[in-house]
Formats: structure tokens, sequence, C-alpha cells
């Protein structure tokens, strides 16, 4: 008998010097986990201006960088599983990780990028201002956009049925003598 072809689920990786346990009790406490040295009273006012706009926010600062970004989501993931309805941003001083059962995932990956700056705090006003610029409106422009062309297109009908009618009705042009 043969095992399943496809996992069910990835496992999450958490760097070893992560402590979740740790974390998760500090997130609790005042929405930021930080390692000392940290400004973490500036970054629990963005927690708080963040909250103040409707944003259940929890920040994450991880000391030293993963090998690759995917263990800052894991984190994000595991923080956020634990604060149902939050918004988790996790960064290290390269890297950052997000999770959110309220934004989508085009917006959190605009916001992570903005919040590649080596500064946890400025990473976190970058983020929280990410969250809040609106989205292009793509539906009302795609309607327009194909009415647009569908107008055209009848037009350009039009045009080519009153071009016909006038080389028909025209006599023909006498030859040369």
């Amino acid at each position: 008998m043969t095992g399943p072809h496809v996992l069910p689920h990835l496992p999450g990786y958490i760097p070893p010097d992560v402590d979740m346990v740790q974390v998760k009790e500090q997130v609790g406490d005042g929405g930021v986990s930080a390692p000392p040295g940290a400004d973490i009273a500036a970054l629990r006012q963005v927690v708080a201006e963040a909250g103040q706009d409707g944003i259940d926010l929890k920040i994450v600062v991880i000391e030293t960088n993963p090998p690759i970004d995917t263990p800052l989501r894991d984190i994000a993931t595991e923080v956020g599983s634990a604060y149902p309805g939050s918004t988790v941003l996790a960064v290290s001083p390269f890297y950052a990780g997000t999770y959110s059962p309220v934004y989508d995932r085009v917006t959190l990956e605009a916001g992570q990028d903005l919040a590649k700056t080596g500064d946890p705090v400025q990473s976190s006003k970058n983020f929280v201002a990410e969250l809040q610029t609106p989205d292009f409106p793509w539906m009302p422009f795609t309607i327009l956009l194909v009415a647009g062309v569908a107008v055209a297109a009848v037009f350009t009908r039009i045009l080519q049925v009153r071009a016909k009618r006038a080389v028909a009705d025209e006599p023909p042009a006498a030859a040369f003598d």
C-alpha cells in the first residue's frame, strides 16, 4: 500500500531561535513581539493607530533573517491563528511575512514589499499605509473599456455600410477619351 501522493498541507517552518510561545504571549500584551532594543513603544503606537482605523494589527519583529522569507509568513500565520481576525506583520531586517483573514493576498504582498526597510517601525507604518490605500477600481474600468470597444465597433460598422452605399450610388466614371 502506498501513501498519499499529495500532502494535505505543508508544515510550517519556524526558525529554531524563535520561541512561538513567548511571541504569542508578547503579542497578547500590547500587540507587539520584539527583541530587546527594538522601539516597542513606537511599534505599539503603530498598532494603536491602526486600531483607530479599524485594523486589528499584530507586529512580530524577528532579530535575525531566516534563509528565505517563508518562515515569516509561517510565524504570522501561527500568530494569526492564536488571535483570530487579526492582521499580522512579521518582519526581520531583510524580509517580511503577513497573514490576514481580512485583506486579500495581493494587498498583503504589496504591503510586504513596502515593509522591507530594515527599520521595524517604518516597515510597520508602510505596511499599514498600504492596507489603507484604496485599490484601483478594476471592475468599473473593465466594464467601461468593454463598452467603449463595443461602441467603437458598432460605429466603425456603420461607417463601412455608409461608405459601401455611397460607392454603389455613384454613377460609373466616364472612360478617358
